[in-house]
Formats: structure tokens, C-alpha cells, sequence
């Protein structure tokens, strides 16, 4: 008996080789490494270099993954074999992850935690030297109204005042509002200044009738939260 197999069936030669691709469909994403999941993005390598070999030369030249994916898609395209295509796959791919992070916040979502803040401003600020202070704004039923850039500064400190933050906040008719800085330094611990600005907020807060619920200190890999008990359910 004779058996026919239609090419279509048949892997394409590069797929013979146990590669990132096989790895992902045998053990999944969150098995891979950066620099496997960075070689699905390039898809094969270059003469004496493999798709794998190269991704890790792009890590290594970068520093880290967060400093790859804060660089210019026109840096990344001038190494050594990448090329503005490759580069492109590779900023869209960093496009994706932060928009997915960023729909945590859409207009109109609920806020239940700050850690949905902090996740949103690491994502936004990734491998910046500076501190950028944030102000989301929230309806009555702390329902979304916006996410606000009040300041970016130096390496340690984003200058803000409560009329630059509160300014939003009642020309939107906000009911309540959340602030939020990153410390580029990767330590979320705060600082005097954070704390006196903390308190100014409130304060001003209590005068306009708008509910300052929490100021979270965003680092590399956790947060602060001034208020976090406030974050256990603000439905």
C-alpha cells in the first residue's frame, strides 16, 4: 500500500533544527529566555551566526532587555546584521507588551490596585534616567478618566506642584486621583521629598474636594505605596 503526503505537511527544513520555535510549542513562552524569545522575533541569523547567537550580542550590547526595548529602532537597526526590518519586528513586538500593559488603565476601566499603576508606569518609563511624575484620574466610582504626565525630571527628582496636578483633575471633574513616579535607580524605597509631596497633595486634595487615594513609588521590580491598604478593593 502506498502512502501519499502532501508537502504541505512537511515542516520547512528549519524546522528540523531543535530551535526557540520547537522550544515555545513543546514548553511554552514563559519557559524561554530573553534571548530565545528575542530570536523568534529576528527569525534566523546571518552566515556563521545563528538567529539565538545574535540575540544574545544584542542583550550584551544593550546591557539588558529594558534597555533594548527604551533604544531607538534606528540604533538597533545600525548592529551588525539586524537591519531596519528586524529592528522594526523588534520595536513593534516592545510596542505590543506596553500596550497591553497600558489597557490596564483604558478610560472607563475600574482601578482595583495600585499594582496596576506601577505596572503601567514601569512599562512607560522603562529604561529612562529620569523620574517622570504621573496623575490618573478617576471618576466618583474611581471609574478611569485619564493617565496624566505631570513632569519628567533629573536622575532623582521630577519637580511637581499640586497646581500642575490638580490642574487635570478639575478641568476633567475628577472625583479622586492616584500619583505616581518611577525612581530610575531601581528602588522604590521613598525619599523626604516624596513623603512632603505626598502630604502636600493630600492636603491640596482635601481644599479642592478631590480625593488623593494613593501616590505610588514605582522601582525596577516593586513598588511603594503610600496608601496601599486603599488598593484591596476600590469597587
Amino acid at each position: 500500500m502506498s502512502v501519499s503526503i502532501s508537502s504541505d505537511s512537511l515542516p520547512a527544513s528549519d524546522d528540523f533544527q531543535y530551535g526557540p520555535r520547537e522550544r515555545l510549542l513543546q514548553i511554552g513562552e514563559s519557559r524561554l529566555s530573553d534571548a530565545e524569545c528575542l530570536a523568534l522575533l529576528l527569525r534566523t541569523g546571518k552566515r556563521g551566526e545563528s538567529a539565538e547567537v545574535m540575540a544574545q550580542r544584542l542583550l550584551l550590547r544593550f546591557g539588558s532587555l529594558a534597555l533594548l526595548a527604551a533604544a531607538p529602532v534606528r540604533e538597533i537597526a545600525h548592529e551588525k546584521g539586524i537591519g531596519l526590518v528586524r529592528a522594526a519586528a523588534i520595536g513593534g513586538a516592545f510596542g505590543l507588551a506596553r500596550r497591553v500593559f497600558e489597557a490596564r488603565l483604558r478610560p472607563g476601566r475600574t482601578l482595583h490596585r495600585g499594582a496596576d499603576v506601577a505596572a503601567v508606569v514601569r512599562e512607560s518609563v522603562r529604561g529612562s534616567r529620569r523620574e517622570t511624575f504621573f496623575a490618573l484620574l478617576l471618576d466618583i466610582r474611581h471609574r478611569i478618566l485619564s493617565l496624566r504626565v505631570i513632569s519628567t525630571g533629573s536622575l532623582e527628582q521630577a519637580p511637581v506642584h499640586p497646581r500642575e496636578v490638580f490642574s487635570p483633575a478639575v478641568r476633567e471633574g475628577a472625583a479622586a486621583i492616584v500619583v505616581a513616579h518611577n525612581h530610575p535607580s531601581g528602588d522604590p524605597t521613598p525619599s523626604s521629598e516624596d513623603r512632603a509631596v505626598t502630604d502636600r497633595l493630600r492636603q491640596a486634595g482635601e481644599l479642592l474636594g478631590i480625593q488623593l487615594l494613593d501616590h505610588v513609588v514605582v522601582g525596577e521590580e516593586r513598588a511603594y505605596s503610600f496608601a496601599e491598604s486603599a488598593f484591596v478593593s476600590l469597587t
